[in-house]
Parts: structure tokens; C-alpha cells; sequence
């Protein structure tokens, strides 16, 4: 059952089949969607190896999607995710505005209280593949607005909660967000290509094949 394609819904589409265009003016890689167990079979298994891992390995934050709005990726992410929008004021401080953290289901109405947590954490896309990336593939990575959800704005409590760690070890604390959290995991470890330990894998497959049955995934190959 294919519930809702939009952020903050429970569930995400995967996909797969890029448009065929003129080389001149190739289009964006279509959407296919599949289930997250289909999902969660295309992720590859690998054992995770953290060996000169450094959190500067992934400049972040940079200047954004819009390099001429004096807002870094942080506050651009803030920006697009508020509820109610805050008020952008003189070198991207922003005042008022309201949030919806979904990892705990707390409104918050403080930018400041806020963390960008990386869906997939940078130590954990160091194990998983981009310890071999060069330095600018990680700070696109690190940066990625181009999905969704792969930067998400939720309360430094459960962002400092959850670390590094992944889905075999945390949990978004709301029961309710744990299907999307699984789906969107999932979708950024396919967008870039990011392997898993079999721990891991494990955990997904029970969410997958359990409660999370009928979540579904999207994910485009980032370039």
C-alpha cells in the first residue's frame, strides 16, 4: 500500500531507471518505486572498517544550494523544512519560525535548539564506501540537498542520541517515525551508493519484513 510521497509521510519510493535523453540536454533520473524489502535487497554487504576516519574528512557547512543568499547549507536546510517560516534576517539569522522534529514529534520554535542531523551519519558513510571518495564527493555528500532526505532538521537531543550509530543500534524515539526513518535511511544509502554490515542489514530486513512492510522508497543516484 503506497502511502504518501511527500516529506513527513511514513514512507519514501526508490528509483531505479534513469530517463533516456539527447545528450545535449539529458534529463534528471526518473522515480520508480519498489518495496523497502526490494529496497533493502539492493543495498550491498560489506564489513565496515572506520580506519582514518576524521569528521573534517566532509567540509560541512558550506555555502548552500544558493551561494549568493549569504545562508550556509545549515540555515538553508532550517529554511525549507520550517512550518512556519522563520524571518531571515541581515546575514541569514534566523528569528521566529516553527519546526517539526519527527525523530521525537517535538515542535520546536528555536532555530538554535535544532541539529542537521545526516540521515546516514558521516562516520557511518566513512565505513560504508566513502573513505575511498575524494574530498569533494564527501562534501557534496555532506551537503546534499538535492534529496530531501538526506539532511534532516530535528532536536539536538535525539540527533546527539542517535550519533553515529545505525538502525541495529538507535531508533527515532516516536514509534510513528520509525517506518519513514527506515525508508529514508535505506534511500540515502542507495543514492550513494553506501554499503552495509550484516548487523545492519539485519535490522532492516526485520523492519522491512515486518512492521514496515508496505513503506515504500525512492532514491535517485546522486551524480
Amino acid at each position: 500500500m503506497i502511502k504518501n510521497f511527500v516529506r513527513g509521510a511514513s514512507a519514501l519510493s526508490l528509483a531505479l531507471v534513469p530517463l533516456l535523453s539527447a545528450p545535449a540536454a539529458q534529463a534528471a533520473p526518473a522515480a520508480e518505486v519498489t518495496t523497502l524489502a526490494d529496497a533493502v535487497g539492493l543495498v550491498q554487504v560489506t564489513e565496515e572498517d572506520r580506519t582514518g576516519y576524521t569528521r573534517s574528512s566532509f567540509k560541512h557547512w558550506n555555502s548552500g544550494d544558493d551561494a549568493t543568499d549569504g545562508c550556509n547549507t545549515r540555515t538553508e536546510v532550517l529554511i525549507s523544512e520550517a512550518v512556519v517560516a522563520p524571518t531571515v534576517e541581515a546575514g541569514c539569522k534566523l528569528s521566529g519560525g516553527t519546526w517539526r522534529s519527527y525523530y521525537d514529534g517535538q515542535e520546536v520554535t528555536s532555530a538554535g535548539a535544532l541539529d542537521i542531523d545526516h540521515m546516514v551519519p558521516l562516520a557511518e558513510a566513512w565505513d560504508s564506501g566513502a573513505a575511498g571518495w575524494t574530498a569533494a564527493r564527501r562534501e557534496a555528500y555532506a551537503n546534499d540537498q538535492g534529496s530531501t532526505v538526506s539532511l534532516v532538521a530535528v532536536t539536538a537531543r535525539t540527533n546527539r542520541s542517535k550519533s553515529d550509530q545505525d538502525p541495529a543500534d538507535w531508533m527515532p524515539p516516536s514509534p510513528e517515525a520509525q517506518c519513514r526513518y527506515v525508508g529514508e535511511w535505506v534511500s540515502t544509502k542507495l543514492r550513494w551508493g553506501l554499503t552495509a554490515d550484516d548487523r545492519e542489514l539485519e535490522a532492516l530486513k526485520v523492519y522491512a519484513e515486518g512492521p514496515c512492510e508496505d513503506t515504500i522508497v525512492r532514491y535517485t543516484p546522486a551524480a
